[in-house]
Protein backbone atom coordinates (compact mmCIF):
# COMPACT_ATOMS: atom_id res chain seq x y z
CA UNK A 1 0.00 0.00 0.00
CA UNK A 2 3.28 2.18 0.96
CA UNK A 3 4.62 2.00 -2.56
CA UNK A 4 1.03 2.92 -4.20
CA UNK A 5 0.84 6.34 -2.49
CA UNK A 6 1.92 7.88 -5.80
CA UNK A 7 -1.18 7.09 -7.39
CA UNK A 8 -1.30 5.02 -11.16
CA UNK A 9 1.62 7.07 -12.16
CA UNK A 10 4.27 5.79 -9.32
CA UNK A 11 4.28 9.17 -7.77
CA UNK A 12 5.93 7.21 -4.18
CA UNK A 13 8.87 8.19 -3.04
CA UNK A 14 11.11 6.14 -5.42
CA UNK A 15 8.95 7.65 -8.47
CA UNK A 16 9.68 11.68 -6.76
CA UNK A 17 12.84 11.84 -9.15
CA UNK A 18 10.93 10.77 -12.17
CA UNK A 19 8.67 13.61 -11.43
CA UNK A 20 11.27 15.64 -10.57
CA UNK A 21 13.24 15.11 -13.83
CA UNK A 22 9.75 16.20 -15.55
CA UNK A 23 9.89 19.26 -14.10
CA UNK A 24 13.16 20.05 -14.76
CA UNK A 25 12.60 18.85 -18.96
CA UNK A 26 9.82 21.26 -19.13
CA UNK A 27 6.98 18.49 -18.84
CA UNK A 28 4.35 21.31 -17.25
CA UNK A 29 4.25 24.70 -18.56
CA UNK A 30 3.86 27.40 -15.34
CA UNK A 31 0.43 28.00 -14.03
CA UNK A 32 -1.22 24.36 -15.49
CA UNK A 33 -1.22 23.07 -11.90
CA UNK A 34 -1.52 19.45 -13.38
CA UNK A 35 -4.39 19.92 -15.67
CA UNK A 36 -6.82 20.77 -12.83
CA UNK A 37 -8.68 24.09 -13.14
CA UNK A 38 -7.30 27.17 -11.03
CA UNK A 39 -8.39 27.81 -7.64
CA UNK A 40 -10.30 31.69 -8.91
CA UNK A 41 -11.93 29.74 -11.67
CA UNK A 42 -13.44 27.14 -9.44
CA UNK A 43 -14.59 29.31 -7.07
CA UNK A 44 -16.57 31.48 -9.68
CA UNK A 45 -18.07 28.50 -11.11
CA UNK A 46 -18.68 27.34 -7.49
CA UNK A 47 -20.76 30.97 -6.56
CA UNK A 48 -22.57 30.69 -9.69
CA UNK A 49 -24.27 27.44 -9.10
CA UNK A 50 -24.93 28.65 -5.26
CA UNK A 51 -26.83 31.25 -6.49
CA UNK A 52 -28.59 29.25 -9.34
CA UNK A 53 -29.72 27.05 -6.40
CA UNK A 54 -30.91 29.83 -4.45
CA UNK A 55 -32.92 31.26 -7.10
CA UNK A 56 -34.79 27.91 -8.58
CA UNK A 57 -35.59 27.02 -4.50
CA UNK A 58 -32.50 25.27 -3.16
CA UNK A 59 -30.57 25.84 0.12
CA UNK A 60 -27.02 27.43 -0.37
CA UNK A 61 -24.48 25.62 0.50
CA UNK A 62 -22.18 27.54 2.12
CA UNK A 63 -18.61 28.32 1.62
CA UNK A 64 -16.75 24.93 1.65
CA UNK A 65 -13.29 24.31 1.19
CA UNK A 66 -11.67 23.65 -1.83
CA UNK A 67 -12.18 19.94 -2.74
CA UNK A 68 -13.64 18.86 0.39
CA UNK A 69 -17.15 17.50 1.08
CA UNK A 70 -17.30 15.49 -2.22
CA UNK A 71 -18.76 15.91 -5.50
CA UNK A 72 -22.47 14.76 -4.40
CA UNK A 73 -22.86 18.28 -2.20
CA UNK A 74 -22.50 20.27 -4.60
CA UNK A 75 -24.29 18.44 -7.73
CA UNK A 76 -28.13 19.73 -9.36
CA UNK A 77 -31.28 18.72 -7.85
CA UNK A 78 -34.35 19.97 -9.61
CA UNK A 79 -37.29 21.32 -6.81
CA UNK A 80 -40.62 21.48 -6.95
CA UNK A 81 -40.37 24.96 -7.67
CA UNK A 82 -38.59 24.30 -10.42
CA UNK A 83 -40.97 22.45 -12.26
CA UNK A 84 -43.85 24.70 -11.11
CA UNK A 85 -42.44 27.80 -12.96
CA UNK A 86 -41.56 25.49 -15.57
CA UNK A 87 -44.72 24.47 -16.10
CA UNK A 88 -46.50 28.09 -15.55
CA UNK A 89 -43.83 29.43 -18.19
CA UNK A 90 -44.93 26.44 -20.47
CA UNK A 91 -48.87 27.48 -20.05
CA UNK A 92 -47.96 31.16 -20.09
CA UNK A 93 -46.22 30.49 -23.66
CA UNK A 94 -48.81 28.04 -24.60
CA UNK A 95 -51.79 30.85 -23.88
CA UNK A 96 -49.73 33.74 -25.66
CA UNK A 97 -49.22 31.29 -29.05
CA UNK A 98 -52.99 30.08 -28.71
CA UNK A 99 -54.41 34.08 -27.73
CA UNK A 100 -55.41 36.23 -30.33
CA UNK A 101 -57.98 39.29 -30.66
CA UNK A 102 -60.03 40.32 -33.68
CA UNK A 103 -61.05 44.07 -34.69
CA UNK A 104 -64.43 44.74 -35.55
CA UNK A 105 -62.75 45.56 -39.12
CA UNK A 106 -61.63 41.80 -39.14
CA UNK A 107 -62.27 38.33 -39.65
CA UNK A 108 -60.22 35.63 -38.03
CA UNK A 109 -59.67 32.52 -39.97
CA UNK A 110 -58.88 29.45 -38.06
CA UNK A 111 -56.51 26.22 -39.24
CA UNK A 112 -56.93 22.74 -38.17
CA UNK A 113 -53.83 20.85 -39.02
CA UNK A 114 -53.19 23.06 -41.86
CA UNK A 115 -57.18 23.15 -42.82
CA UNK A 116 -59.64 25.35 -42.99
CA UNK A 117 -61.61 25.03 -39.69
CA UNK A 118 -63.62 27.85 -39.44
CA UNK A 119 -64.26 32.30 -39.67
CA UNK A 120 -64.34 34.25 -36.39
CA UNK A 121 -65.75 37.73 -35.92
CA UNK A 122 -64.20 40.69 -33.52
CA UNK A 123 -63.27 40.09 -29.94
CA UNK A 124 -60.99 37.75 -28.22
CA UNK A 125 -60.24 34.24 -29.20
CA UNK A 126 -58.61 30.95 -28.63
CA UNK A 127 -56.82 28.79 -31.40
CA UNK A 128 -55.30 25.81 -29.09
CA UNK A 129 -51.82 25.81 -30.09
CA UNK A 130 -50.42 23.95 -32.54
CA UNK A 131 -53.23 22.08 -33.67
CA UNK A 132 -54.76 25.39 -34.19
CA UNK A 133 -53.48 28.62 -36.01
CA UNK A 134 -55.14 31.53 -36.62
CA UNK A 135 -54.53 34.17 -39.27
CA UNK A 136 -56.67 38.10 -38.92
CA UNK A 137 -57.54 39.60 -42.13
CA UNK A 138 -58.84 43.16 -42.23
CA UNK A 139 -61.86 42.96 -44.73
CA UNK A 140 -63.16 46.29 -44.63
CA UNK A 141 -60.41 48.27 -45.62
CA UNK A 142 -60.93 48.92 -49.00
CA UNK A 143 -58.03 48.31 -51.43
CA UNK A 144 -57.24 50.42 -54.88
CA UNK A 145 -55.62 49.23 -57.93
CA UNK A 146 -55.31 51.98 -60.21
CA UNK A 147 -54.86 51.22 -64.05
CA UNK A 148 -53.15 53.35 -66.83
CA UNK A 149 -51.95 55.64 -64.43
CA UNK A 150 -48.97 55.66 -66.18
CA UNK A 151 -50.35 56.07 -69.76
CA UNK A 152 -49.03 52.78 -70.90
CA UNK A 153 -49.97 50.23 -73.11
CA UNK A 154 -52.17 49.51 -70.09
CA UNK A 155 -54.82 52.07 -70.91
CA UNK A 156 -55.32 51.83 -74.62
CA UNK A 157 -58.02 50.49 -75.61
CA UNK A 158 -59.49 49.82 -79.22
CA UNK A 159 -63.27 50.77 -79.49
CA UNK A 160 -66.07 48.52 -81.87
CA UNK A 161 -65.44 51.58 -84.46
CA UNK A 162 -61.70 50.67 -84.63
CA UNK A 163 -60.98 54.18 -82.70
CA UNK A 164 -58.00 53.77 -79.92
CA UNK A 165 -59.03 55.66 -76.61
CA UNK A 166 -56.69 56.44 -73.36
CA UNK A 167 -58.10 55.51 -70.24
CA UNK A 168 -57.21 55.68 -66.81
CA UNK A 169 -59.62 53.58 -63.97
CA UNK A 170 -59.10 52.95 -60.30
CA UNK A 171 -61.27 49.64 -58.95
CA UNK A 172 -61.59 50.15 -54.75
CA UNK A 173 -62.20 46.24 -53.47
CA UNK A 174 -62.25 44.46 -50.26
CA UNK A 175 -63.02 40.96 -49.01
CA UNK A 176 -66.18 39.79 -48.32
CA UNK A 177 -65.23 35.93 -47.57
CA UNK A 178 -61.14 35.77 -45.74
CA UNK A 179 -61.64 31.95 -46.27
CA UNK A 180 -61.86 32.72 -49.68
CA UNK A 181 -59.52 35.01 -50.31
CA UNK A 182 -56.91 33.00 -48.71
CA UNK A 183 -56.83 29.42 -50.06
CA UNK A 184 -58.48 29.99 -53.57
CA UNK A 185 -56.11 32.71 -55.30
CA UNK A 186 -52.61 32.40 -54.79
CA UNK A 187 -52.07 36.47 -55.90
CA UNK A 188 -55.55 38.34 -55.22
CA UNK A 189 -53.82 41.84 -56.17
CA UNK A 190 -52.45 40.49 -59.15
CA UNK A 191 -55.89 38.66 -59.88
CA UNK A 192 -57.94 41.29 -59.42
CA UNK A 193 -56.07 44.04 -61.59
CA UNK A 194 -55.64 41.37 -64.51
CA UNK A 195 -59.84 40.70 -64.36
CA UNK A 196 -60.20 44.50 -63.62
CA UNK A 197 -58.36 44.84 -67.25
CA UNK A 198 -59.83 42.40 -68.97
CA UNK A 199 -62.94 43.37 -68.47
CA UNK A 200 -62.58 47.50 -68.96
CA UNK A 201 -61.29 46.17 -72.54
CA UNK A 202 -64.19 43.76 -73.12
CA UNK A 203 -67.13 46.49 -72.22
CA UNK A 204 -64.66 49.07 -74.86
CA UNK A 205 -64.87 46.63 -77.92
CA UNK A 206 -68.16 46.44 -77.19
CA UNK A 207 -68.64 50.84 -77.54
CA UNK A 208 -68.29 53.71 -80.08
CA UNK A 209 -65.69 56.20 -78.84
CA UNK A 210 -68.05 59.50 -79.07
CA UNK A 211 -70.29 57.57 -75.96
CA UNK A 212 -67.23 57.01 -74.25
CA UNK A 213 -65.92 60.24 -73.96
CA UNK A 214 -69.27 61.61 -73.84
CA UNK A 215 -72.54 60.78 -72.49
CA UNK A 216 -71.94 57.13 -71.20
CA UNK A 217 -68.64 57.23 -68.91
CA UNK A 218 -71.57 56.33 -66.25
CA UNK A 219 -73.24 53.29 -67.78
CA UNK A 220 -69.48 51.99 -68.68
CA UNK A 221 -68.25 52.44 -65.54
CA UNK A 222 -71.21 50.42 -64.33
CA UNK A 223 -71.08 47.17 -66.46
CA UNK A 224 -67.48 46.99 -66.24
CA UNK A 225 -67.89 46.86 -62.56
CA UNK A 226 -70.55 44.24 -62.48
CA UNK A 227 -68.69 42.15 -65.21
CA UNK A 228 -65.45 42.51 -62.61
CA UNK A 229 -67.82 41.32 -59.56
CA UNK A 230 -69.21 37.91 -62.01
CA UNK A 231 -65.58 36.93 -62.45
CA UNK A 232 -64.51 36.93 -59.48
CA UNK A 233 -67.46 35.50 -58.42
CA UNK A 234 -66.25 32.16 -60.85
CA UNK A 235 -63.21 32.04 -59.08
CA UNK A 236 -64.58 32.20 -55.52
CA UNK A 237 -61.98 34.93 -54.38
CA UNK A 238 -63.89 36.13 -51.49
CA UNK A 239 -63.50 39.96 -53.13
CA UNK A 240 -66.30 42.43 -53.10
CA UNK A 241 -65.86 45.29 -55.98
CA UNK A 242 -67.54 48.03 -53.99
CA UNK A 243 -67.21 50.91 -57.00
CA UNK A 244 -64.93 51.57 -60.46
CA UNK A 245 -63.90 55.24 -60.55
CA UNK A 246 -63.29 56.28 -64.73
CA UNK A 247 -61.11 58.89 -64.12
CA UNK A 248 -60.07 59.60 -67.72
CA UNK A 249 -61.11 58.71 -71.17
CA UNK A 250 -59.28 60.57 -74.20
CA UNK A 251 -57.73 59.70 -77.50
CA UNK A 252 -54.11 58.85 -77.40
CA UNK A 253 -51.75 61.84 -76.76
CA UNK A 254 -50.14 61.53 -80.73
CA UNK A 255 -53.80 62.54 -82.15
CA UNK A 256 -55.90 64.43 -79.68
CA UNK A 257 -55.55 67.64 -81.36
CA UNK A 258 -56.71 66.46 -84.42
CA UNK A 259 -59.30 64.87 -82.94
CA UNK A 260 -60.27 67.83 -80.86
CA UNK A 261 -60.68 69.53 -84.39
CA UNK A 262 -62.88 66.79 -85.62
CA UNK A 263 -65.16 67.12 -82.37
CA UNK A 264 -65.34 70.76 -82.93
CA UNK A 265 -66.12 70.45 -86.65
CA UNK A 266 -68.76 67.63 -85.37
CA UNK A 267 -70.22 70.09 -82.91
CA UNK A 268 -70.36 72.75 -85.94
CA UNK A 269 -72.23 70.04 -88.34
CA UNK A 270 -74.98 69.23 -85.49
CA UNK A 271 -75.69 72.83 -84.67
CA UNK A 272 -76.35 73.22 -88.48
CA UNK A 273 -78.15 70.72 -88.43
CA UNK A 274 -80.40 71.43 -85.62
CA UNK A 275 -80.76 74.89 -87.26
CA UNK A 276 -82.06 73.21 -90.96
CA UNK A 277 -84.24 71.17 -88.99
CA UNK A 278 -86.06 73.93 -86.73
CA UNK A 279 -86.71 75.73 -90.28
CA UNK A 280 -88.23 72.55 -91.71
CA UNK A 281 -90.19 72.21 -89.16
CA UNK A 282 -91.31 75.92 -89.41
CA UNK A 283 -91.82 75.68 -92.90
CA UNK A 284 -93.65 72.77 -92.79
CA UNK A 285 -95.85 73.25 -90.00
CA UNK A 286 -96.66 76.51 -92.05
CA UNK A 287 -97.34 75.20 -95.50
CA UNK A 288 -99.60 72.34 -93.35
CA UNK A 289 -101.64 75.28 -91.96
CA UNK A 290 -101.98 76.72 -95.51
CA UNK A 291 -103.03 73.49 -96.95
CA UNK A 292 -105.73 72.98 -94.00
CA UNK A 293 -107.44 76.11 -94.73
CA UNK A 294 -107.55 75.87 -98.44
CA UNK A 295 -109.10 72.79 -97.66
CA UNK A 296 -111.48 74.20 -95.11
CA UNK A 297 -112.22 76.88 -97.66
CA UNK A 298 -113.04 74.15 -100.52
CA UNK A 299 -115.21 72.43 -98.12
CA UNK A 300 -116.79 76.06 -97.27
CA UNK A 301 -117.59 76.59 -100.71
CA UNK A 302 -118.05 73.21 -102.24
CA UNK A 303 -121.14 72.76 -98.96
CA UNK A 304 -121.99 76.59 -100.20
CA UNK A 305 -122.57 75.68 -103.94
CA UNK A 306 -124.44 72.06 -103.66
CA UNK A 307 -127.05 74.17 -101.00
CA UNK A 308 -127.51 76.99 -103.80
CA UNK A 309 -128.45 74.55 -106.39
CA UNK A 310 -130.40 72.59 -104.00
CA UNK A 311 -132.50 75.64 -103.12
CA UNK A 312 -132.47 76.39 -106.71
CA UNK A 313 -133.55 73.25 -108.11
CA UNK A 314 -136.43 73.16 -105.03
CA UNK A 315 -137.62 76.45 -105.94
CA UNK A 316 -137.85 75.50 -109.79
CA UNK A 317 -139.80 72.09 -109.01
CA UNK A 318 -141.88 74.59 -106.43
CA UNK A 319 -142.53 77.46 -109.36
CA UNK A 320 -143.04 74.29 -111.73
CA UNK A 321 -146.16 73.00 -109.50
CA UNK A 322 -147.59 76.21 -109.21
CA UNK A 323 -147.25 76.92 -113.14
CA UNK A 324 -148.90 73.66 -113.73
CA UNK A 325 -151.76 74.88 -111.29
CA UNK A 326 -152.02 78.26 -112.96
CA UNK A 327 -150.41 78.81 -115.78
CA UNK A 328 -151.27 82.91 -116.54
CA UNK A 329 -150.85 83.64 -113.07
CA UNK A 330 -147.65 82.08 -112.58
CA UNK A 331 -146.16 83.37 -116.27
CA UNK A 332 -146.56 86.99 -114.96
CA UNK A 333 -145.29 85.95 -111.54
CA UNK A 334 -142.36 85.14 -113.15
CA UNK A 335 -141.86 88.39 -115.33
CA UNK A 336 -142.14 90.76 -112.61
CA UNK A 337 -139.79 88.92 -110.64
CA UNK A 338 -137.49 88.29 -113.32
CA UNK A 339 -138.11 92.62 -114.71
CA UNK A 340 -137.33 92.60 -111.09
CA UNK A 341 -134.02 91.50 -110.83
CA UNK A 342 -132.98 93.01 -114.19
CA UNK A 343 -134.15 96.71 -113.47
CA UNK A 344 -133.40 96.49 -109.99
CA UNK A 345 -130.82 98.32 -109.83
CA UNK A 346 -131.14 100.81 -113.12
CA UNK A 347 -132.43 104.22 -112.03
CA UNK A 348 -135.25 104.57 -114.10
CA UNK A 349 -138.55 106.01 -113.92
CA UNK A 350 -141.52 104.51 -116.26
CA UNK A 351 -144.66 106.66 -116.26
CA UNK A 352 -147.41 105.00 -118.23
CA UNK A 353 -150.05 107.28 -120.05
CA UNK A 354 -152.57 109.70 -118.11
CA UNK A 355 -155.74 110.43 -119.08
CA UNK A 356 -156.28 112.94 -122.25
CA UNK A 357 -153.18 112.19 -123.64
CA UNK A 358 -150.61 113.61 -121.30
CA UNK A 359 -148.11 111.65 -119.48
CA UNK A 360 -150.02 112.49 -115.96
CA UNK A 361 -146.64 113.74 -114.10
CA UNK A 362 -146.43 117.62 -113.29
CA UNK A 363 -143.30 118.77 -115.79
CA UNK A 364 -141.08 120.11 -113.21
CA UNK A 365 -141.45 117.26 -110.61
CA UNK A 366 -137.93 115.97 -110.20
CA UNK A 367 -138.62 112.42 -109.93
CA UNK A 368 -135.06 111.28 -110.15
CA UNK A 369 -133.83 113.12 -107.60
CA UNK A 370 -136.71 111.89 -105.55
CA UNK A 371 -135.97 108.27 -106.26
CA UNK A 372 -132.30 108.06 -105.28
CA UNK A 373 -133.30 110.51 -101.85
CA UNK A 374 -135.81 107.37 -101.21
CA UNK A 375 -133.10 105.13 -101.94
CA UNK A 376 -130.27 106.62 -100.04
CA UNK A 377 -132.72 106.57 -97.05
CA UNK A 378 -133.92 102.86 -97.46
CA UNK A 379 -130.00 102.24 -97.38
Amino acid sequence: MAGNNGGPWGGGPGGGNRGGDDDNRGGRRPGDNGGQPLPEIEEIVRKGQEQLRVLMGGRGGGNRPNGSGGGSGDSFKPTRGMFLLGAAGAVAAWFFASFYTVQPSQQGVELFLGEYYRTTGDGPHIAPWPFVTAQVIEVTTQRTEALGIARDAEGLMLTTDENIVDIDFQVVWNINDPAQYLFNLRDPEATVRAVSEAAMREVIAQSELAPILNRDRELIAESVRELIQTTLNSYDAGVNVVRLNLDRADPPAEVIDAFRDVQAAEQERDRLERQADAYANQALAGARGEAAQVLEESEGYRARVVNEAEGEASRFLAVLQEYRTAPDVTRRRIYLETMEQVLGDVNLVILGEGEGGGNGVVPYLPLNELRRGSTGENN
